[in-house]
């Protein structure tokens, strides 16, 4: 299993690369199939955001379900602590699901629907030209930033392998990378769609009219 340590405005210490390696090797109790643990350290240079200025986001690669949890605090040691506990609980959340054979359920106070959202407002880019759009990633998993034109928005991308799906699996899924939205393919249409947190126990869908061939 491969541990990676990797600092975005932030220098990584070896007592923190140390304390990281120990914590995540207790990965493999839940899952031994996993193939690679990567460990993202993000430092906010704000003052505003002391209080929250150390985020770690822990991924882990196995052949199963990518896994995935964040979590910030001032010290980033704390934030990896959090970032732990949050995996190791949807780490064992997978590993129940494997044992039951059954398919995961969401109990839920409306069904889940289908829903137009409201126009989505784009920043100004000032006169950046087309061409100086990101131009899209080609390599699986690794985040790519660029910045559009001389403007100071940042559009970070990355590409993800689409497997085709339920829509209870991609409630899943989301669950499982601790996220308020799901991209997928959905299994019986095509159709590219994307679940949602909406409140409570309440998900939302929303379709494209387009196939996927």
């Amino acid at each position: 299993m491969d541990i990676t340590v990797v600092g975005r405005n932030a220098e990584i210490s070896s007592r923190l690369r140390d304390y990281v390696e120990e914590k995540a090797t207790k990965v493999e109790q839940f899952d031994p199939r996993v193939q690679r643990i990567e460990v993202e350290v993000t430092h906010e240079r704000n003052p505003r955001q002391a209080d929250t200025a150390e985020r770690v986001e822990i991924t882990v690669v196995s052949k199963g379900p990518i896994i995935r949890a964040e979590a910030s605090s001032s010290d980033r040691f704390a934030a990896f602590d959090i970032a732990m506990g949050k995996l190791t609980e949807r780490l064992r959340r997978a590993r129940d699901r494997k044992k039951d054979h059954r398919r995961y359920s969401v109990e839920v106070n409306e069904p889940v629907e289908a829903v137009v959202e409201e126009e989505v407002l784009l920043p100004d880019t000032g006169d950046a030209p087309i061409e100086d759009s990101p131009s899209a990633p080609t390599q699986h998993g690794v985040a790519v930033e660029s910045q559009l034109g001389d403007s100071p928005v940042i559009v970070r991308q990355k590409l993800h392998e689409a497997v085709p799906m339920t829509v209870d699996e991609a409630l899943y899924q989301m669950e499982l990378v601790g996220h308020p939205f799901y991209l997928f393919i959905e299994k019986s249409t095509k159709q590219p769609c994307a679940v949602y947190h909406r409140h409570g126990w309440t998900y939302g869908v929303i379709r494209l009219d387009a196939q996927v061939l």
